[in-house]
């Protein structure tokens, strides 16, 4: 197939790319270079054989030049960890960047539109397994422009092949974000933070990419939403632990409480912006400790099959020996 995949030069977008590349398909990215890692994923895109188009999902025009002769669109373009950004860039990204998107790909007579949304539509969920159909209550602005971004995609749904997806917290080989964590956990600078008993639902890179290539052909999935989460929820103490036994670190001591830190980094984020400085700490930074996902993945299961395979602990192990082989670790 012809491939789009905005938000290429990402984490899930690059490995996305690459995988399709070497499954055979055509395939170009539209995204951003804004980083040194960005750019990596774009060198490494092309090396393979991608065609790689540096642009943003909110220039109507690019991205309907990007559409053209395409078959299938992943849409994994987003604005989620920006902190020195008005509000209105949320919106402008998640919510206009969406409806371009939606409306190039129906222009351009493409066959299906995957959509990548976020867990971040639930808010802070109970510890109880949440399906599909739970409420959704977002409390940021990243959740809530994702959230509209999601009802656009509906509204298409009725011309257009279109498939949401609620992606849980994603890791493995290519993923930088957890860099920082095994690093503070290898040379023993860790912090506990809180009581560290929040439950998270992790996926592995491989795993999300097979269920988004089976959400891309699936013949019940258009119209569908589905959430994709890893096996097996866990808490946050059972990933540090995980990941101390990978690198070979004793479990951090020390620990501080959370409500200190919480009405620093909100401080931080009122003071600081003004004044052009980036906050070092923020709350949505702290969700990490706080925020609670469980997922039962039903209709993942029922409709697409699918059935993550890789553990934590596994999955942690291969991350840990990528970090190791790019001497990052």
């Amino acid at each position: 197939m012809k491939i789009l995949i905005t938000g290429g030069t990402g984490f899930i977008g690059s490995r996305l790319a690459l995988k399709c590349l070497h499954e055979g398909h055509s395939v170009r990215t539209l995204a951003l270079q804004r980083n040194g890692p960005e750019e990596a994923n774009a060198r490494e895109i092309a090396a393979a054989g991608g065609d790689v188009i540096e642009g943003s999902v909110t220039d109507a025009p690019t991205v309907e030049h990007a559409c053209r002769d395409i078959d299938l669109v992943y849409h994994l373009a987003a604005a989620q960890h920006e902190t020195n950004v008005p509000p209105r860039h949320y919106h402008d990204v998640n919510v206009t960047g969406t409806r371009n998107v939606l409306q190039a790909a129906l222009n351009n007579g493409v066959r299906r539109v995957v959509h990548a949304s976020t867990i971040g539509v639930y808010g802070n969920s109970p510890r109880a397994p949440v399906d599909d159909a739970a409420p959704l209550e977002p409390d940021n602005v990243y959740g809530v422009t994702k959230l509209e971004g999601e009802r656009i995609a509906h509204e298409y749904a009725a011309q257009l092949p279109v498939v949401v997806v609620r992606v849980s917290e994603t890791y493995g080989p290519g993923d930088r974000r957890l860099l920082k964590l095994f690093k503070a956990l290898k040379r023993r600078r860790f912090v506990h933070i809180g009581s560290e008993r929040n439950v998270h639902h992790p996926i592995y890179i491989d795993d999300l990419i097979a269920a988004l290539q089976c959400a891309a052909v699936h013949p019940e999935a258009a119209g569908a939403t589905f959430v994709l989460a890893g096996p097996r929820p866990l808490t946050t103490q059972d990933m540090i632990d995980a990941i101390c036994r990978v690198v070979g670190a004793k479990p951090p001591r020390l620990r501080v409480p959370l409500g200190p830190l919480q009405v620093t980094a909100s401080v931080m984020e009122k003071v600081l912006p003004p004044l052009r400085i980036q906050p070092p700490l923020h709350r949505r930074r702290l969700d990490f400790f706080i925020k609670n996902f469980q997922f039962d993945g039903h209709a993942a299961r029922a409709i697409l099959g699918y059935l993550p395979t890789t553990d934590f602990c596994e999955g942690v192990r291969r991350t840990a020996e990528w970090y190791q082989l790019m001497h990052w670790m």
